[in-house]
């Protein structure tokens, strides 16, 4: 077993704290001393409380999704003998309401590029097979309720 922490901190700083007007920008630190900045979601909140230069937890969310997924990939294409030169994945996430009618990010598309040296590519068929067992050994995708769809794509350096 394995714990985890992020510590998330907010401070009023001496600003206006009343019903919806109050800043929602605020920093997560993290054991390796990274400081990320983050906000609500614009799409939630407008500005000035929150800021378009900052993270979301619906665009963390999604992004720890993508990143579970490719630390997977890379072991795997690994242990089977292909050489990947880059990775890079635009993943997307909706926002709707769920069966309960309570708003949730209900799909996850992951849209993975590889990029393999050409010693060694694989064809359509095995990358998929990688990409579906990634998917499966991801702790992050096993923890959530969203649906996760894989969209991968094959390219030779």
């Amino acid at each position: 077993m394995a714990t985890y922490c992020a510590e998330i901190k907010w401070e009023r700083n001496g600003a206006p704290f009343q019903q919806s007007d109050y800043s929602r920008v605020h920093r997560w630190l993290f054991d390796g001393g990274d400081v990320i900045k983050a906000t609500a979601s614009l799409h939630i909140v407008p500005e000035p409380h929150a800021i378009p230069n900052a993270v979301d937890p619906e665009e963390a969310f999604i992004a720890s999704i993508s990143s579970c997924h490719m630390l997977w990939f890379l072991a795997i294409a690994s242990r089977k003998g292909f050489v990947v030169d880059s990775y890079s994945d635009c993943a997307e996430g909706v926002m709707e309401k769920n069966e309960k009618g309570e708003l949730a990010i209900t799909n996850v598309d992951l849209h993975p590029v590889v990029s393999y040296s050409p010693e060694k590519v694989p064809d359509t068929e095995s990358d998929q097979k990688m990409h579906q067992e990634a998917h499966q050994k991801c702790f992050i995708a096993n923890s959530v309720k969203s649906e996760i769809r894989i969209y991968s794509k094959i390219e030779v350096s």
